[in-house]
């Protein structure tokens, strides 16, 4: 009889940068969550294509907001330092007032 095993995942886990206190988690929800046009415009010049697309799609459990909020609006955030393999690296610093 075959047995199938899946593949060992040699590689590290994803840990917190020094300047993160948060590590998120990118979901993919089952309708995309809305970005704000000021998000879309500051990206405009750095992404585009295929990049954006699959960056409107996903969304993330901001620890700041206490809310689900689109990628884009999470990669233009002063608090986002970094994504890594499906997380996102979070400083957890109080937002100023719109």
């Amino acid at each position: 009889m075959n047995s199938i095993t899946a593949p060992a995942d040699d590689s590290p886990p994803v840990r917190l940068g020094e300047d993160d206190k948060y590590l998120v988690d990118i979901i993919t929800p089952s309708r995309a969550v809305p970005s704000s046009k000021e998000s879309l415009e500051a990206i405009k010049g750095a992404v585009k294509g295929k990049m954006l697309a699959r960056m409107k799609k996903e969304a993330v459990d901001c620890p700041v907001k206490l809310k689900v909020v689109s990628f884009v609006e999470c990669f233009t955030c002063p608090n986002f330092n970094r994504r890594v393999k499906g997380k996102v690296g979070c400083k957890g610093l109080p937002l100023a007032p719109p």
